[in-house]
């Protein structure tokens, strides 16, 4: 196929040259009738092209046209069997990725770490979660890699297990061994599912992990708009599989997509594929130069740790593109740390726990965002050696040197609690339709979870629909609480009630 065609994007401009009289959806008529400070800011490009199922612009849930096209050209690109394009980002390729590979009541092994629109595929689905923990990554209280063994012993333990599903690379760029543990998975018979949101880049270098289809995996959901260069919320779903049908996990996407897919988020996919077919890897070469010199001028700064490969197990390997730092030595948390980047150097970065920051590189970057970030932190890191004061005062925000001091919780704990196995009383979608009643947060501990509580960002649930809520969980969250952290899942957005199961009240 020819990398060098967007037929998405040539149907879109197409269209809008003949200039027709338009009697259909959206309401907008290109750009005549969009509100004028939207078209100030946003353009009026944007509405021109935001259309619909028109003359000669496909249609996403039966594709014949230019989309079929484009999604055989990013097939072909990312060498799977085929490829469906996503206007509602990847959850909803995790979700039909669970709704394709198990049947209600049957069981799929997922690592704890899962991002929570796993969650939503194993209510939607009727799936039996047989929860397993990724290793720690020794000294940084972050997730690892799932362990190729972990999963065989699992698959030999139980051989009522699925699928197996996986989240590789991990928010803080952690990869598992896709290749090893896929041939595991299909030595059991079971398909591998990988959750690839923050790996769609893998494919375009050899001095990176290997990607999940490139591995092995039988599908994965990519979330182009993280790594790939697309707009935000648009995604693909990979497929290469004889252990899963493609036919069915079709039908199954179409039950979780919209169907008034957004042209624009489309034609960004088309644009995307374009760009790293042709150039991807000198794209890569760019991003993974301007983070390594990131990585080492950081590295330069006392008191602040950066993750690098030489600080992890062999077994694992990391995506070059995230650059994990901490100033744990210097006593500040992830959470101020990200904030005074921002507050002290407009330095936005992409994720922040109790000790690390994630900064997500890019060919966008320039040599000005490298240097900003670095005097910025630099600065910071000044100006904490010499206030005292303020790191005296502040108590909430400064580090605990250990797990006991003044009762905090650390990021050892939180990593903890993502580690250990959860109580498990109900299967999650059971938990979702149960009768529910509202109790005080404060009396929570021992009640069976009627609603999730997932800290945002990551995604990554602490409490599950039908879990036990321990003494353990409870402060922990009470922790990500006391740091007004953003909380996905509780109806009480404050968390001073909470939802649980109204006639399993504890168990023995």
């Amino acid at each position: 196929m020819d990398q060098r065609k967007t037929p998405i994007l040539d149907a879109i401009e197409n269209f809008c040259r003949q200039d027709p009289a338009f009697f259909r959806i959206p309401a907008h008529r290109f750009e005549r009738g969009a509100d004028p400070r939207a078209l100030a800011v946003l353009g009026e490009k944007a509405y021109r092209s935001d259309l619909t199922e028109a003359e000669g612009l496909d249609d996403l849930h039966q594709p014949e046209g230019p989309i079929r096209e484009a999604q055989d050209l990013a097939a072909e690109l990312w060498g799977s069997g085929h490829c469906w394009f996503l206007v509602n980002g990847t959850t909803c390729g995790n979700e039909a990725m669970i709704l394709a590979a198990v049947m209600p009541g049957e069981k799929i092994l997922v690592p704890r770490n899962a991002h929570k629109s796993v969650l939503m595929g194993l209510i939607l689905s009727g799936a039996v979660p047989v929860w397993m923990h990724p290793s720690d990554l020794p000294g940084w209280n972050i997730s690892g890699a799932v362990m190729p063994e972990e999963v065989d012993a699992a698959l030999e333990r139980d051989t009522e297990i699925k699928a197996v599903f996986l989240v590789s690379p991990t928010y803080y760029g952690v990869c598992s061994n896709i290749r090893k543990i896929a041939d595991i998975c299909h030595r059991h018979g079971v398909p591998l599912l990988v959750d690839e949101a923050h790996g769609s880049h893998l494919y375009f270098s050899e001095q990176m992990p290997d990607g999940a289809i490139a591995a092995g995996a039988d599908a994965a959901a990519q979330s182009i708009h993280k790594t790939g260069g697309s707009m935000t919320q648009s995604s693909m779903l990979q497929w290469k599989s004889r252990f899963l049908s493609r036919q069915r996990l079709d039908e199954c996407l179409k039950l979780v997509m919209s169907t008034s897919p957004n042209y624009l988020l489309m034609g960004s996919l088309d644009g995307a594929r374009h760009s790293l077919a042709l150039h991807g890897p000198e794209m890569m070469y760019k991003a993974m130069a301007a983070a390594d010199i990131l990585r080492e001028e950081l590295t330069g700064i006392p008191c602040v740790d950066v993750l690098t490969a030489d600080k992890v197990p062999d077994s694992v390997e990391l995506d070059p593109l995230r650059v994990v730092l901490s100033a744990r030595k210097a006593g500040i948390t992830g959470y101020r740390l990200q904030r005074l980047l921002y507050e002290k150097g407009k330095v936005s970065t992409e994720l922040a726990d109790f000790e690390n920051v994630v900064a997500v590189l890019t060919w966008g970057n320039t040599g000005d965002d490298i240097r900003r970030f670095v005097e910025t932190l630099r600065n910071i890191m000044a100006e904490q050696q010499t206030d005292e004061t303020e790191m005296s005062t502040d108590t909430d925000q400064l580090l605990p040197e250990s797990e006991e001091r003044n009762g905090q919780i650390g990021q050892a704990d939180i990593q903890h609690a993502f580690s250990v196995l959860p109580q498990v009383a109900m299967r999650p979608r059971d938990a979702f339709y149960s009768e529910k009643v509202l109790v005080r947060w404060e009396d929570a501990v021992g009640r069976i979870a009627g609603e999730s509580v997932i800290p945002y960002p990551p995604g990554i649930p602490l409490i599950c629909p039908g879990e036990v809520v321990t003494r353990e969980i409870f402060e922990i969250v009470n922790r990500y609480k006391k740091n007004r952290m953003p909380m996905h899942g509780p109806a009480d957005p404050n968390l001073e009630t909470f939802r649980a199961i109204r006639y399993r009240t504890k168990l023995d």
